[in-house]
C-alpha cells in the first residue's frame, strides 16, 4: 500500500555554518523539480515526433520565502553556498515523523520583498541559481544525489550517467 507523506514543517539554514535556522521564520521553501532534458526527433518519414530522454537534467532553481527580514541573508548574497533545505513529513498510515533533508549548493540570486504596509507581516522570496550539487533524501533513504563537478546523477541508488562516463572513458 502506498504511503502517504503530510508534511508539518520546514526549514532553510546554511549547512555548514550554525545558528541560521529559519524555522520559525520561514514561510515556504521550494524543493526544485528534476526535469530531465529531451532531444526532439520529428522523422520526415515517421508518423510522430518523440521527445527521447537525455541523462541529463535542466537547471534546478530552488526557493523560498521568509517572513521579515533575514540580514543572515546578505552573508555571501550572489556567492554558492551549501544549503540544507529540511521538512518534517508525518507518515499517515503509522504516524511516525520523517526527516527530508535536500542539501543544495547553490547561490542566493534574488532577493525580493514583497510589497508590505505596517499591518502586515512582510515576506521576502529568495531564489537560488548555479545550482551544482542537489541530494534528497527522505527518512534516510536516498532518492535523488546529482552533482555537476563528479559528474553522477543517482535515483534511488541508480547512476543514470554510469554509462556515459565509461563510454567518454571518463
Amino acid at each position: 500500500m502506498q504511503t502517504i507523506y503530510m508534511l508539518t514543517a520546514v526549514d532553510v539554514r546554511r549547512a555548514e555554518k550554525e545558528g541560521t535556522s529559519r524555522a520559525n521564520a520561514i514561510s515556504k521553501l521550494t524543493i526544485p523539480p528534476v526535469k530531465f532534458i529531451t532531444a526532439k526527433h520529428s522523422p520526415g518519414g515517421g508518423v510522430m515526433g518523440v521527445d527521447w530522454t537525455v541523462p541529463r537534467i535542466e537547471p534546478l532553481e530552488p526557493a523560498f520565502m521568509i517572513r521579515g527580514l533575514d540580514k543572515e541573508i546578505f552573508v555571501g548574497l550572489g556567492h554558492r553556498d551549501r544549503w540544507v533545505f529540511a521538512g518534517s513529513y508525518k507518515d499517515l498510515r503509522t504516524g511516525k515523523n520523517v526527516s527530508a533533508r535536500a542539501i543544495i549548493e547553490g547561490a542566493i540570486v534574488e532577493w525580493e520583498p514583497d510589497e508590505s504596509d505596517p499591518e502586515d507581516f512582510q515576506g521576502c522570496n529568495h531564489a537560488l541559481k548555479e545550482v551544482t550539487h542537489f541530494e534528497l533524501i527522505l527518512d534516510g533513504e536516498e532518492l535523488y544525489y546529482i552533482d555537476f563537478w563528479e559528474r553522477i546523477m543517482r535515483r534511488n541508488g541508480e547512476d543514470l550517467f554510469e554509462g556515459v562516463r565509461g563510454a567518454l572513458g571518463a
